[in-house]
């Protein structure tokens, strides 16, 4: 999939190589481009992304550097001097179906998983974190249909003047359990 313009950002990518999926496989990572995702068309500079994420500027720019590889994020158009800024490519990223079926998301779902435990450690005593799980029995496409309207109704309801919050949704058939 080629890059947009500098000045934009797509709505929607698909993740169709082996190369994103690993490049999205680190919790780190995850959190470079939610923070870019989250900011609108706002770019930063691997200073100031460290500076937000609280950690060492040389230890992510390696995770940086491997984000733009994938093609993940670009360069924007704005900088000075040699700090580059960087910005999201697309505000959502959707994995292609049969790079889901291929095995390869392992990464990807660890560094998801291990979000979600890090929010739940940090925001759970306070009772800022919010979970919900339901079952039902409709289509696997209409799943995807709802999932779609909840990203639509999060960006219309988006307010740049509030802290962002992260919204993981996950749909699957029920796991079987073993009963001795």
């Amino acid at each position: 999939m080629a890059t947009p313009p500098p000045d934009e950002i797509l709505d929607v990518m698909l993740l169709d190589r082996p190369e994103q999926l690993k490049a999205l496989g680190h919790p780190l990572r995850l959190r470079v481009l939610e923070m870019l995702g989250t900011n609108g068309d706002d770019s930063f500079t691997n200073r100031e992304l460290a500076n937000e994420l609280g950690v060492d500027p040389g230890h992510l720019h390696f995770h940086v550097r491997m984000l733009l590889r994938a093609g993940l994020i670009t360069l924007a158009e704005s900088g000075h001097g040699r700090e580059k800024p960087y910005r999201a490519v697309a505000r959502t990223l959707r994995v292609a179906p049969e790079l889901l079926a291929s095995g390869l998301t392992s990464d990807l779902r660890a560094a998801m998983l291990e979000e979600v435990q890090r929010g739940w450690v940090e925001h759970g005593a306070q009772g800022t974190f919010r979970s919900a799980q339901v079952t039902a029995r409709i289509p696997a496409e209409h799943a995807l249909e709802l999932i779609e309207e909840l990203v639509e109704s999060a960006r219309r309801a988006e307010d740049p003047a509030l802290t962002p919050l992260i919204i993981t949704t996950v749909f699957h058939p029920p796991t079987t359990v073993e009963v001795d």
